[in-house]
């Protein structure tokens, strides 16, 4: 019966991560002893304060619509965050709350292309873009990334029709971890006020960002302030990813386009989440703080345990809870590597996930333990030394 199903549909590729996860659990099921370096998403509960406020709203009856657009102190609280943080001016009508970050992009594509235009990515990149692009009837137009996965204006230049409508950016990126750099802002700024283009801004991760670096949000710039729509939420930075919240912030007449896709198909986040989301942003970001303080000592050892794999180099991420190295040394493609890394107990993430030509690498999560980080790493070194011997 594949002939009632939309090929535009059908053409789809289903999510890399969620593949991955579905492998490492139906391994677990087995008996299987599995270390997940697949999982998008913190290792850290839930703030407590925010889980209390939560729990409050629901004793309280806080269960029915909110306002589409999003109930009006959550999006006072993105307003103060956004100018406080990220250098970001907006009134509360320009927030539109969305349950997750993900709908605030599929929203905004919808609301910015029609079928035909290109949505230029940049690769690697998380594989949702293309997906959403397809879904609306945009053709995504991918830009490969230089080895260090930095912007290449030729690259980006040499892409351009007169199609050409729509730019979408993640800083920090999934999977590399790389953060935009001022030149790569003007680089994105430049070709945006020349070709007329919206700006898809994804900055999911910003709070996730190691010492020394500095994430500046493309809006903050002036040529790009009235063509950006900035996507952030609370699901990395406040490990909330089960409970859907994000938002964007956009000018006016972009925020409406949204809202009438936005109406027309979710209609509102969860009420109570709303409220938990204030507590969130206006209380104590010191979770925030505890959590990265973690994460940057496995991002150390992870970067420091792949390097010494043989066959194996990496550019450390600047950001997110991601390493993203190149395996290419090893002879396997990534994919191949991957496959051979399940069969001992590591579930890993193939670079083709994140873009066409990135089958020289892996996406490996570091949000698990220091324990099983290290029990993972000494069996990719297993595996790769057996590759050395011949013997995969």
């Amino acid at each position: 019966m594949t002939d009632l199903v939309s090929p535009r549909i059908a053409g789809l590729q289903p999510s890399p991560t969620i593949a991955v996860g579905k492998a490492a659990q139906e391994l677990r099921r087995q008996g299987v002893d599995v270390v997940d370096f697949g999982p998008g998403e913190p290792d850290f509960d839930t703030p407590w304060p925010v889980r209390t406020e939560a729990i409050r709203a629901l004793e309280e009856g806080e269960t029915h619509y909110a306002p589409s657009r999003g109930i009006p102190a959550l999006r006072t609280a993105i307003t103060g965050k956004l100018a406080r943080e990220n250098g970001l001016h907006y009134e509360p009508d320009e927030i539109l709350v969305t349950p997750g970050a993900k709908q605030a992009v599929l929203e905004a594509v919808f609301a910015t292309t029609m079928p035909g235009d290109e949505v230029i990515l940049f690769d690697p990149s998380w594989g949702s873009y293309d997906a959403i692009a397809r879904l609306a009837g945009a053709v995504p137009v991918h830009v490969p990334l230089r080895a260090d996965f930095t912007i290449d204006p030729e690259r980006v230049r040499a892409a351009l029709t007169p199609r050409s409508r729509l730019m979408i950016v993640g800083t920090p990126n999934n999977p590399s971890g790389h953060v935009l750099t001022a030149r790569e802002l003007d680089i994105l700024a430049g070709v945006a006020e020349e070709r007329n283009l919206v700006l898809i801004s994804d900055e999911i991760y910003e709070r996730i960002a190691y010492p020394g670096v500095r994430v500046v949000s493309p809006a903050s710039l002036p040529a790009l302030r009235g063509r950006t729509v900035t996507i952030n939420g609370f699901s990395k930075a406040y490990a909330m990813t089960g409970w859907r919240l994000g938002y964007a912030a956009a000018p006016l007449p972009l925020v409406e386009a949204m809202l009438k896709v936005h109406e027309h198909s979710v209609t509102t986040a969860t009420t109570f989440v709303q409220l938990a989301g204030i507590e969130a942003l206006n209380g104590s970001q010191e979770p925030i703080h505890a959590m990265v303080e973690e994460f940057t000592r496995r991002r150390g050892l992870i970067v420091e345990g792949l390097q010494a794999l043989p066959g194996v180099s990496i550019v450390p991420p600047q950001g997110t809870f991601y390493a993203f190295p190149d395996v290419s040394g090893t002879g396997l493609t990534g994919t191949e590597l991957a496959h051979h890394l399940l069969q001992a107990g590591v579930a890993v993430t193939p670079g083709a996930g994140f873009g066409e030509g990135w089958d020289t690498h892996i996406r490996l999560s570091f949000a698990t333990s220091e324990e099983r980080i290290r029990e993972g790493l000494k069996r990719m070194a297993g595996v790769l030394q057996g590759e050395t011997a011949g013997t995969i």
